[in-house]
Order: structure tokens, then C-alpha cells, then sequence
């Protein structure tokens, strides 16, 4: 169910505009993303890496300096341990190439995400020891590590945690008992003591913020770490972290960077992906680039995309990125097959009617999971959890809504998982198989979710007719870029749409081009890309099917009804053999 939702948030939008010198229109987008006062647009707007806080004002981050800055001089043998995912793959070379940088002696592990699981385990412990490693470096996970952070001290080592999850609790008459590991040092800007003002980072960014710390205090050249950057900027995307405040700095950045990288390896995927080096925007990242790094972790090693990051040839570097395009089209395929074996699964089941969907999939590689849950929730919106077998018992992964903190609705159950963690819009679990249903049942019972929390918002910015949507206004718009999580792109609606005519064109009938025109007489090419066939059952419906058919150029019988209907869009340029025409491309529809 969608709840359209027009924004109506005041300011001074004359003032922004002359302050900015941007249109009085563009001022009210900002504002509708809570951007309020001078110095907030003006970092919006003009936000450089110099506006970024000091990274020692992070908990622990001066602990964390000392143990590193004195192993790397005397010379130790360092472990960096990551994560399979893309924040993981990122944060793990970011510490490599910085602390390798400053001289360290350090290599890298990362779990195999079917042998080993999420993070830290004593496998990895114990190899690190028997490798004479002296001290272990956790990124982008370890903060729920305490277990296996304990036997690494028993056996003598040292443990340096950076990670961004949320830091385990449990709750008692309302009152919150926080648990860190025992390691040396533990960064983690979730730290309910840790006073660093923003709170969102992702694994790779606190990484990117020791190894310049560590870099400072020993007196090294901090601007040669500024092109780890660009692996900050992916992670960050690929992670879904909100573009705000210092990600905003962050990914704006890195995406200058990564058009010109002089990484191999990310040169490479650029090419072999098809992506066009002078127009990369948070979206490759998110749909293009980074699905590939994540492949590699699902179906293969994650070590692999690692590899291809550290390639320090052409040739290596093209062969390893077009490994992992190859891994992402397999993982494509796979996740559709497990996608509609879900599909089925909960229409014809009891669990339809379950607030938080628990989908219990044999079948589907359990690296999927996740992935398979974020295509559920999009068409259920609810949130999903997608479990399967694995090697003990149950694993799966969650995602979830606005509405609802994952994270928390799994410590409420928590005596049922043998292990969880995450975040509120993610998660990942471990449960016996024989406490599935018990499960189902107890995350919906403490659920808290109402019916008001399963309306989606669709959040409108403004009304715009048709003849606003000029190139020179598109071109406005990128002052509001990056965009994604946190800082989406400007919606826009307008109502009484008369929809002339329509085809379907795409070699997999994929794109539904329709000629429009507003209550201004205005007309426009519009563009959907969605689910055409579930549209044209909407407007057969709600018009009848001579209307639909005369629309389509099937029937031309006079006195149908005309088909008019309300949108949201995007305003865009279409650029056809040097001519460039406004048009815009259809979100919702009713």
C-alpha cells in the first residue's frame, strides 16, 4: 500500500537562492532533506574533505594509534582481518595499503562466507597465531567478536577492532547492558561512549580514518593515503549508508577520484562493466560495481575481488575483473530462480499475512539470502528474512523497512539465534532448524510493527508541470548529487496526466514509452521502467480494455475513455544523434 506524501517544509527560499545563487526551487529541495541554515547548505552544497573530523576524536582511536604506530616500528607481523562483503573487501585493502604505507609488515584474511561465517571465528584465530601473526586488525566486523577476541589475548596476541555495527546488548526492565570485546583497542563510532559526531559511517570510512591517524602521529605524508578515498566512496554506497554529512564529503569526493583512479584492478571492472569513467555516479556503484565485488564473496572468495584490488598488472587486473562480472551474471540468474521460489512460497502459505516475513528457502545458496530478502521487501514492503541450510543448522539474512530496527527486533528473540548481528535496515542470523517456526512466531509477536508502519510513504518533493521540465533545470539538479540512501533523488507528481499514447520497446519488452501531456497542454515523452505488465492490468481495470488497447494503437474505435492518470517522476535529458529533448521517467502511478 503507498501513501503519496507532498512535502511542505518552509524556509526562506528567496534568501537560499541569492545566498547560494541557485533557483528558489532548488532551495526547497534542499530543505526538504533537512538541510537547514547557512552553514548546513553550505556544506551540503560546497562540502570539502577538509570539513571531515578528526579521526582521533573517535573512542579508543588514540589507543588504537599507539599499539599500531609501536608495532609497525618494531617491526611485527600484522593481520588485517575483513569481511566478504564490498564495506569488508574495501576496509581490508584500505588498512593494507595504509598501514603498508607507513611501513607495516602486514598481510590480510578474510572468512570464506560458507566455511567460516560472518567475521572473526576461531579458525581464524588459530591460524593467525600459528602464522606468528603478533597482532590482529579487525574491520568492517568485530565488535560482537568477544569470544573469539578472548582466546586471541589467551594465546597472546594483540587485537585491534574497527567495525561499524551496532555494539551487543542486552536488555533489562528497559535498561540497556552494553558488551564490547576485550581487545586492546575497539573503534566503533556505535560505541554508546563514543562521542564522535557522526554516527554513520561504514566499516572501510573508520578504517580510512586510522590509518591517517596513525599516519599523523608518526609523521608521515597523510595526503599520499587521499586515493583510499575512492574505496571509502564504494563501500559507503555499496553498504547503503546514508549520504549525509561526512558520506556525502566522502562519496562526492571519491567518485572524482574513481573517474580518474589509477587502481588497476577498479580500472579494469570500469571497463569491463561497460561504465562510462566520465559520467560515474553513486548508482554504478550501487547496481554495477559493486554487485560484482559482492560475487565474488557470495559464490567464490572475496579474496579474489581483494586480488583484483591489488593487481599490479593490466593483464591481471583485466582477467580477475572479468572473473567477477562473469560470478555476478551466475549470481543474477540464481537469485531470480530463489526470488520466485519465495514469491510462491508466501502466497500460498499462512505466512502472507505475517508482519515480518520469515521465508525458509533449502534451496537457495545461502550467500543470496540477502539479496533474495531486499526483492521481497520491495514488493511486500514489510521486513523480510530469507534463511537456508547451511552446514549447522540454519543462515540467513535480513532486511528490513524504515519503520523497523532490525537489529533491535532480533535481540528481542535472541535466545532463540546461535548468532546475529547487524544493523536496523540489515542483519544476519543463525538458528536451528528445529526453532524456525518458534521464531517466525516470536519476531512477529514482539514485533511492534502496526498497520501504519507497512504504509509505504512514497515522499513527494514537489508539484512540477511539464514545462519546468527544461535541460536547463536537469542540469540544476546535479548540484543535489550524489545521490541514494539518505539524500534520494527529487521526486515530482503532477495529477490529471493524459496518457496519448504508449508502446512497449526494449529486446526484452522491458521499457513502456509513453507521449503525455499535463493540464497545461504541455506534452513529453514519459518512460517506466517498472513492472510494465502490472500497469497495463492498472489502467485495463480502472479504464476498461478498449482504452488500454486505443492507448497501445491496438484499437481506434472513437469515444473510449481518454486514460488519465497521476505520476511521480524523474526529470531527464534523452540524447538521440546529437539532439538532446526533455523527458521524464515514471516511479509510481495511481
Amino acid at each position: 500500500m503507498e501513501n503519496w506524501v507532498l512535502l511542505r517544509k518552509g524556509a526562506d527560499f528567496q534568501h537560499i537562492s541569492e545566498r547560494f545563487h541557485i533557483s528558489p526551487r532548488i532551495a526547497s529541495l534542499i530543505r526538504n532533506r533537512d538541510i537547514v541554515g547557512d552553514e548546513a547548505i553550505s556544506h551540503y552544497l560546497n562540502g570539502t574533505i577538509a570539513e571531515l573530523c578528526d579521526g582521533m576524536k573517535m573512542k579508543d582511536m588514540d589507543k588504537a594509534v599507539d599499539v599500531l604506530s609501536k608495532k609497525i616500528q618494531e617491526g611485527k607481523k600484522l593481520r588485517i582481518i575483513g569481511d566478504y562483503d564490498v564495506d569488508g573487501i574495501q576496509s581490508t585493502f584500505i588498512l593494507l595499503e595504509g598501514l603498508r604505507y607507513l611501513g607495516a609488515l602486514a598481510d590480510s584474511d578474510i572468512p570464506d562466507r560458507m566455511r567460516d561465517g560472518y567475521g572473526l571465528n576461531e579458525n581464524l584465530i588459530e591460524h593467525a597465531w600459528q602464522g606468528g601473526v603478533d597482532t590482529i586488525v579487525t574491520c568492517d566486523n568485530g565488535i560482537a567478536a568477544y569470544r573469539e577476541i578472548a582466546l586471541a589475548k589467551e594465546k597472546g596476541m594483540t587485537v585491534v577492532v574497527t567495525d561499524h555495527h551496532e555494539v551487543p546488548f542486552e536488555e533489562t526492565d528497559g535498561k540497556r547492558e552494553y558488551f564490547l570485546p576485550p581487545a586492546d583497542a575497539v573503534v566503533d563510532p556505535k560505541r554508546e561512549d563514543c562521542f564522535y559526531p557522526f554516527k554513520g559511517l561504514c566499516g572501510a570510512a573508520v578504517a580510512y580514518k586510522l590509518v591517517t591517524a596513525v599516519a599523523s602521529v608518526m609523521g608521515a605524508d597523510v595526503y599520499g593515503l587521499d586515493h583510499l578515498m575512492e574505496n571509502v566512496a564504494i563501500a559507503t554506497v555499496a553498504d547503503m549508508m546514508d549520504l549525509t554529512g561526512e558520506n556525502r564529503i566522502f562519496v562526492k569526493q571519491g567518485l572524482e577520484m574513481l573517474g580518474r583512479t589509477q587502481n588497476k584492478g577498479l580500472r579494469a571492472l570500469i571497463r569491463c562493466t561497460g561504465v562510462d569513467s566520465t559520467r560515474l555516479s553513486a548508482y554504478h556503484i550501487g547496481f554495477v560495481l559493486g554487485p560484482c565485488m559482492n560475487a565474488s564473496g557470495r559464490l567464490d572468495t572475496a579474496k579474489r575481488a581483494l586480488e583484483m584490488l591489488e593487481a599490479k598488472t593490466e593483464k591481471e587486473a583485466d582477467l580477475l575483473a572479468g572473473d567477477l562480472k562473469a560470478l555476478n551474471e551466475s549470481r543474477k540468474e540464481m537469485t531470480a530462480k530463489a526470488v520466485e521460489a519465495a514469491l510462491i512460497q508466501i502466497e500460498n502459505s499462512e505466512i502472507r499475512e505475517d508482519d515480518v516475513l520469515v521465508v525458509y528457502l533449502p534451496e537457495c545458496h545461502e550467500s543470496l539470502a540477502g539479496i533474495v530478502a531486499s526483492k521481497v521487501r520491495e514488493k511486500y514492503y514489510r521486513p523480510v528474512f530469507v534463511l537456508t541450510d547451511a552446514r549447522e543448522g540454519l543462515k540467513g539474512s535480513g532486511r528490513s523497512i524504515e519503520t523497523w530496527h532490525m537489529y533491535e527486533g532480533l535481540n528481542r528473540c535472541s535466545h532463540l539465534l546461535n548468532r546475529f548481528g547487524g544493523h536496523k535496515m540489515a542483519a544476519g542470523l543463525s538458528i536451528d532448524k528445529e526453532k524456525l517456526e518458534e521464531f517466525r512466531r516470536e519476531i512477529n509477536a514482539r514485533s511492534g510493527i502496526c498497520k501504519e508502519d507497512l504504509e509505504e510513504k512514497i515522499l513527494i518533493d514537489m508539484q512540477l508541470p511539464f514545462s519546468c521540465v527544461t535541460e536547463a533545470f536537469v542540469n540544476e539538479l546535479h548540484v543535489l548529487e550524489p545521490f541514494g540512501k539518505g539524500n534520494p533523488k527529487p521526486l515530482f507528481a503532477q495529477r490529471q496526466i493524459l496518457v496519448r499514447n504508449a508502446r512497449i520497446l526494449g529486446k526484452n519488452r522491458n521499457v513502456l514509452k509513453m507521449r503525455v501531456s499535463d493540464e497545461g497542454g504541455t506534452e513529453i515523452d514519459a518512460l517506466y521502467f517498472g513492472n510494465i505488465e502490472g500497469l497495463l492490468d492498472y489502467i485495463k481495470g480502472k479504464f476498461g480494455t478498449t482504452s488500454l488497447e486505443h492507448m497501445l494503437g491496438k484499437q481506434r474505435a472513437a469515444g473510449t475513455d481518454p486514460v488519465v492518470m497521476a505520476f511521480t517522476y524523474y526529470p531527464d535529458i534523452n540524447e538521440y544523434q546529437g539532439i538532446r529533448t526533455p523527458q521524464i521517467i515514471i516511479q509510481n502511478y495511481k
